[in-house]
């Protein structure tokens, strides 16, 4: 019994001690520290802010500037290049290859960028290469696109797809088809008529008295590449006719020697 008293006493006075001096911590080496788990903290947001911050960056998508110059390759291109400058009316004959609609769209391009022109308006007969497709799904825009794919071709290495559908929902890229365009004054415009070999004498005719104040038109066709008869196409009687005018209409005619495609595209044309 003296020792089971002995034992209450001291846990007593054990309890009376704890309770006067507070409760006792032992420090464990390596253990948690407060301080340093608010600098943890503090270092995995910061790391957190600056890797999505980079990754914002990183995921922006970046809008090509587009400003590269384009250059002749060759003395045929030059020609046109110059008489695109100085004429308010171009016809560009010449074999596949030669850069005609390349270089049409290029100069459309940069004079819509300068201010020159209000718009462009694309135009290009809607003739299937000796196949008959038949009836194509969609509105006006997507009947003509297979047609017009060269044509977007060219204009998306100017500038960018994003750029191309905004500037064709504001009006400043028209698409023309040629079935209705009789009646029409087209002012402030650059005119591309594209495959113009597919076009008639009397359609050719009416494209290009569409031509109105501050505009320039460019036409261009390989006058041996039509898909219509031979004797329908009007190109190449409009083409001579118009060269001995000898007003503000420039004709070019490239030449083989002027292609700038495959080596063997001039080759097969001098045989074909």
């Amino acid at each position: 019994m003296a020792k089971r008293s002995a034992v209450r006493r001291v846990r007593a006075e054990s309890m009376r001690h704890e309770a006067d001096q507070g409760p006792r911590f032992n420090v464990i080496e390596g253990g948690w520290d407060p301080a340093d788990q608010d600098d943890r903290q503090m270092r995995r947001k910061k790391r957190s802010h600056d890797g999505h911050a980079h990754d914002a960056r990183r995921e922006t998508p970046r809008e090509q500037a587009y400003v590269k110059n384009v250059h002749p390759r060759t003395e045929g291109q030059a020609e046109l290049m110059d008489a695109i400058d100085r004429f308010n009316m171009v016809l560009a004959l010449g074999p596949a290859g030669t850069g005609k609609t390349y270089l049409a769209i290029a100069k459309a391009v940069e004079a819509l960028r300068a201010g020159k022109i209000g718009r462009i308006v694309l135009c290009r007969p809607a003739v299937e290469a000796g196949e008959n497709l038949g009836f194509l799904p969609g509105d006006m825009e997507e009947k003509l696109a297979p047609y017009l794919r060269p044509l977007f071709d060219a204009l998306s290495d100017r500038m960018s797809p994003k750029q191309v559908k905004a500037m064709m929902a504001d009006g400043l890229i028209e698409i023309a088809p040629v079935g209705f365009m009789r009646g029409r004054t087209l002012n402030n415009a650059f005119v591309v008529i594209d495959e113009a070999q597919n076009c008639t004498y009397v359609q050719l005719k009416m494209l290009l008295t569409r031509l109105g104040s501050n505009s320039k038109m460019i036409v261009t066709g390989d006058p041996a590449q039509s898909d219509l008869l031979p004797e329908l196409s009007g190109l190449g009687p409009a083409a001579d006719k118009l060269e001995a005018l000898r007003a503000d209409i420039g004709v070019v005619r490239l030449k083989p020697s002027d292609v700038v495609r495959h080596p063997l595209v001039a080759q097969m044309l001098d045989v074909l």
